[in-house]
């Protein structure tokens, strides 16, 4: 088994990949049907291991997703599933979620999750407060799917619309305790990693010429949604930080207005409190 993962690391790492080790071990672990940590502890795989292992390392080097080949994708304290046709929940978005997860809230507070894409965070912003009525919105039928199968069991209503549509859930007007999104916000133009532009689906990823397109139409609807009070927290590029702060400026609702970062130290979303 070691000496296996040692040949499929360093087939991964030929191939430009920077997690070469602990790809190989994830893969070597969804294949023998185990957790990471368990893997040397049992060196006899079934006899179908090494073929099917060979299979995704080979994948794996043509860049195709880990989360792909494994089909599950880790977020914070959730898991979710992913495949073709979805936007892949990075590490990134967790700040947003630590942050949300440190809001007060009503007892019952309303939640709008924009752009859920698989329904990573409205999952994780359900299993914090399972009594809230959220509402998870994406326009895409690839990710709708995927998202209503993740938050089955759960109290979300998954709602299929363009973020930007006039008028969109004029019922929460005035209602909503906080605005969580993570939009299509590259600029028009950015080369991505191969895993990215070749797996992801372009409309999750590109917000316009300036990444802008978007993330204006959201900061729109929270001054519309959120109640006196009410909190909304959105995830930028991070070449976009001021034009975020800007864009939520000039909607003359809010105060409050504060650019974070995520783990990394990189500038990554911006949270506003709705005035009175």
């Amino acid at each position: 088994m070691r000496e296996v993962i040692d040949e499929a690391a360093a087939t991964l790492t030929a191939a430009g990949i920077d997690s070469a080790r602990v790809d190989a071990e994830v893969l070597a672990a969804h294949v023998a049907g185990t957790d990471r940590g368990r893997l040397f502890l049992d060196d006899s795989p079934g006899q179908d291991f090494f073929g099917r292992y060979a299979d995704l390392i080979d994948a794996r080097s043509r860049r195709v997703p880990l989360q792909h080949l494994i089909g599950t994708a880790a977020f914070g304290p959730v898991t979710v599933q992913v495949g073709p046709g979805v936007f892949i929940p990075r590490p990134e978005t967790e700040s947003l979620l630590e942050w949300a997860l440190a809001q007060p809230m009503p007892k019952r507070p309303v939640i709008v999750d924009l752009c859920t894409g698989s329904g990573a965070l409205a999952l994780a912003l359900s299993a914090h407060w399972p009594d809230a009525r959220i509402v998870a919105v994406d326009d895409s039928e690839d990710a709708l799917t995927y998202a209503r199968r993740n938050l089955e069991g759960t109290a979300v209503k998954v709602h299929g619309a363009d973020v930007t549509e006039p008028g969109l859930l004029a019922e929460l007007d005035g209602l909503v305790d906080l605005v969580v999104a993570n939009p299509p916000y590259i600029p028009d133009g950015v080369v991505l990693e191969p895993e990215v532009a070749e797996h992801d689906p372009r409309h999750a990823l590109f917000g316009g010429p300036d990444g802008m397109t978007i993330v204006g139409a959201v900061v729109d609807l929270a001054g519309r949604w959120l109640r006196s009070g009410g909190r909304c927290a959105v995830e930028h590029d991070d070449t976009t930080s001021d034009k975020t702060v800007e864009a939520f400026s000039y909607a003359t609702q809010f105060s409050d207005i504060t650019a974070r970062r995520d783990l990394a130290g990189r500038p990554r979303f911006v949270t506003a409190t709705r005035n009175g």
